[in-house]
């Protein structure tokens, strides 16, 4: 190298250590990665997988218990309740299979199943939508504040539960006291058609709008066809008439009034010879 070239090596090599370079490598990189894969090649080693026992008397699938339950399908659970229903040949025998059916989710979340009170049998039936709390904890329809009010209704017109029928159309509680849905509902549709077929009723009274849209068919709102008659078969044709729910008239206590007029009218049928 010239003495020129020297000196501009090393003021070259003077930047460098002022920045901070105090290594000298090659003009084109290494890979350090592909030396280390050459000299010793990585190996995985796949892991054994644990021998399969074979199937003998001593080892045996897991009990029924410990499978995992397959859900019903709704059309599958409206069958069964139906085929059900229809084999109950008396009052005893369709609570007894209600008690038993597993088809609808609500039995899950209830305390006990929710049949009727009164008389079987009774010239009157009371049907309303589905229990409340009270209802669940004693295992019988109307015994909460809405029973009260219902109990000094039909005393009005001369009626108690020791001649009267009542029951709901959704025998389990459903959870926090929510509206049944449609799917639950249908479900559980085949075992009070029953109910009312065995209990042979002369008058279906129809407490609130879920009880009348499941049992009467009708689409209008409650307030539109209470104090009607309709025709309601059980073998033979009965009367049936929609009111308001007890519960509803403890929260509009001014609608008492329209209640008392369709009680009436069951008053009067009652007395028509």
């Amino acid at each position: 190298m010239t003495p020129e070239q020297t000196r501009v090596a090393r003021e070259i090599l003077a930047f460098y250590l002022e920045a901070g370079v105090d290594v000298a490598l090659e003009e084109t990189p290494t890979n350090h990665f592909a030396e280390r894969a050459a000299a010793a090649p990585i190996v995985v080693e796949p892991t054994p997988e644990p021998p399969v026992p074979p199937l003998s008397a001593s080892v045996s699938p897991p009990p029924p218990a410990a499978r995992s339950a397959v859900p019903v399908a709704p059309e599958a659970a409206v069958m069964a309740a139906r085929e059900a229903a229809r084999s109950a040949a008396s009052l005893g025998e369709l609570r007894a299979i209600v008690t038993a059916f597993d088809g609808c989710a609500l039995k899950s979340t209830a305390r006990q199943v929710v049949f009727a009170d009164g008389a079987p049998g009774s010239r009157v039936m009371f049907v309303g939508e589905a229990p409340g709390r009270e209802e669940d904890l004693e295992g019988l329809p109307f015994v909460g504040r809405s029973g009260q009010l219902l109990d000094r209704m039909m005393a009005a017109i001369g009626l108690s539960r020791s001649n009267a029928y009542i029951a709901n159309i959704i025998p389990w509680r459903p959870p926090g006291n929510r509206t049944p849905t449609p799917q639950e509902q249908a479900i559980c549709l085949p075992f009070i058609v029953r109910q009312i077929e065995l209990s042979d009723p002369d008058i279906l009274v129809c407490l609130g709008g879920p009880s009348a849209t499941a049992l009467l068919g009708v689409k209008d709102g409650i307030t539109r066809i209470r104090g009607r008659w309709f025709p309601y078969s059980t073998g033979r044709e009965i009367r049936a008439i929609a009111t308001l729910h007890p519960a509803y008239l403890l929260r509009q206590p001014l609608q008492k009034r329209l209640a008392w007029r369709d009680f009436l009218a069951v008053k009067k049928a009652l007395e028509a010879p």
